[in-house]
């Protein structure tokens, strides 16, 4: 099947760290732009972070968690990572990773793979 699974999600401290992955099955995520949304309950979807296809490699972060979470792919996994670092209350909400063929196509949320999603909750 063409599949995206989350996980890596969970309960941490303010300050602290999760490593989220986004596994592909089905296809390769090498030739695909692959974005990293959040969305909170009573709270608008938020793009976190963009990865740009293999190709182009390109990085992009959110204001929001410039400078404390890294996306990163493992081809060989067909995974794509978010580091998370320095964790706030504000961070808290379901993750997901979703798929698409640009950029461009991420940001207007027109994808064309994406996952159920991981609960990332940061609370002391």
């Amino acid at each position: 099947q063409v599949q995206l699974v989350e996980s890596g999600g969970g309960l941490v401290q303010p300050g602290g760290s999760l490593r989220l992955s986004c596994a592909a099955s089905g296809f390769t995520l090498d030739y695909y732009a692959i974005g990293w949304f959040r969305q909170a309950p009573g709270k608008e979807r938020e793009g976190v972070s963009y990865i740009s296809s293999s190709s182009h490699g390109g990085r992009y972060y959110a204001d929001s968690v410039k400078g404390r979470f890294t996306i990163s792919r493992d081809n060989a996994k067909n995974t794509v990572y978010l580091q998370m670092n320095v964790l706030k209350p504000e961070d808290t909400a379901s993750y997901y990773c979703a798929a698409a063929g640009d950029l461009r196509k991420l940001a207007s949320h027109r994808y064309d793979y994406w996952g159920r999603g991981t609960q990332v909750t940061v609370s002391s």
